[in-house]
């Protein structure tokens, strides 16, 4: 099964056409990742590799039924990005995006909890499902189709840990970087149950940083379940 994303996943890219998106929408095609649309405003009619550009992620979804978006705007548009994505039935969203402030962060993931979408970052490397799906940033040849589940708020830290583990032999269910930020749309817990609910994941490594609480929640989720 694994966590979040698989083959089945309809992926949506907001950004498709800058610097940053345009580059890992083709590294993402490139892994098998099925990118259905992307959303450029005063882009719409135009493709990119294939792949239809839409000025609204309504117009979006719509023609070509997305599930999931990932986010790779500036930070001054990313949140009414966010709100877009989620006023349009989109279940997950992952954010690339860095430099969203902090009070702009609070009301979306307020919002985002009330309409009940599954964030993940911002200012995060995305998610990956071995030999299925991408979708994010972080650099595939590293991971190998396993049973260890890897959820991390460092991005490096998650490629160095990833490069280990393959190395030595133990492949990956599912890696998630939740992001580093102060306010993020999921946290370790989170992550953590969802693996817990996996056939697939019979152990997880987790990768915290310093500041905040989320690692010693995670500890206390851990000796409950």
């Amino acid at each position: 099964m694994a966590i979040l994303i698989n083959k089945g996943t309809r992926v949506l890219v907001q950004g498709i056409t800058g610097r940053d998106g345009s580059f890992h929408t083709r590294l993402m095609l490139e892994y098998g990742t099925n990118i259905v649309s992307g959303v450029t405003p005063g882009k719409g009619g135009s493709d990119y590799l294939g792949i239809p550009i839409f000025d609204t992620v309504k117009e979006a979804v719509k023609k070509t039924s997305p599930n999931t978006s990932i986010i790779f705007v500036p930070p001054q548009f990313a949140v009414d990005a966010i709100y877009e994505a989620a006023d349009n039935d989109i279940s997950l969203i992952v954010v690339i995006t860095e430099g969203i402030p902090i009070h702009d962060m609070i009301k979306v993931k307020n919002y985002l909890d009330i309409k009940g979408v599954r964030l993940i970052g911002p200012n995060c490397p995305g998610i990956i499902t071995p030999n299925e799906c991408k979708v994010g940033i972080m650099p595939s040849h590293i991971f190998r189709k396993g049973k260890v589940g890897v959820v991390s708020r460092s991005g490096t830290l998650t490629y160095e840990i990833v490069n280990q583990l393959t190395i030595n032999g133990f492949g990956q269910s599912t890696a998630v970087g939740i992001g580093g930020d102060p306010v993020i749309g999921s946290k370790f817990v989170d992550i953590l149950k969802l693996f817990n609910e996996d056939d697939e994941t019979e152990a997880v490594v987790l990768i915290g940083e310093i500041g905040g609480t989320d690692e010693q929640d995670a500890a206390e989720y851990i000796k409950k379940e």
